[in-house]
């Protein structure tokens, strides 16, 4: 069984930021179950190792690969780890100079992850005051024709 470390968050961060699934394997459980937060379309559990890696693609997607994960604490237990990240992004389309938050993404997201035999078996994220609200107009949906459903 492998400890649960400072190093070996960073490195499950880097594996995932690295799209390499094998890579990916060496810290997350296939049988991973990940809690996304809100009222927007990308909120709810992902129950599997595929899922969740399929909501990591969206969220590349949705902000023309601008999402990155910024890792700035790190809290470790025996089978557990908490962590601080600053999530930047900006939605696909959006104008670079928008500082709307249903288009600019920048602040603290939370993460709280069970580990089992070295890997991340469960995790949850967590939002920070009005962060809340803000993530949930970030992934707000659009329309079919491009429009945000919700302005």
């Amino acid at each position: 069984m492998s400890e649960v470390t400072r190093e070996r968050v960073e490195a499950a961060y880097r594996a995932l930021g690295s799209g390499d699934r094998a890579r990916i394997l060496e810290y997350y459980s296939e049988d991973l179950r990940w809690l996304v937060p809100g009222n927007h379309p990308l909120a709810g559990w992902y129950e599997s190792l595929d899922a969740f890696l399929e909501l990591m693609g969206q969220t590349h997607k949705l902000t023309g690969g601008t999402f990155r994960m910024d890792l700035e604490a790190v809290l470790v237990g025996e089978d557990c780890s908490a962590d601080v990240c600053r999530n930047v992004a900006l939605r696909d389309g959006a104008d670079p100079a928008s500082t709307t938050p249903y288009e600019r993404m920048d602040y603290p997201v939370f993460h709280f992850m069970r580990w089992r035999d070295g890997r991340i078996v469960e995790g949850r994220d967590g939002l920070f005051g009005d962060t809340a609200s803000a993530f949930s107009q970030f992934w707000a949906p659009f329309a079919p024709d491009g429009t945000r459903r919700d302005r």
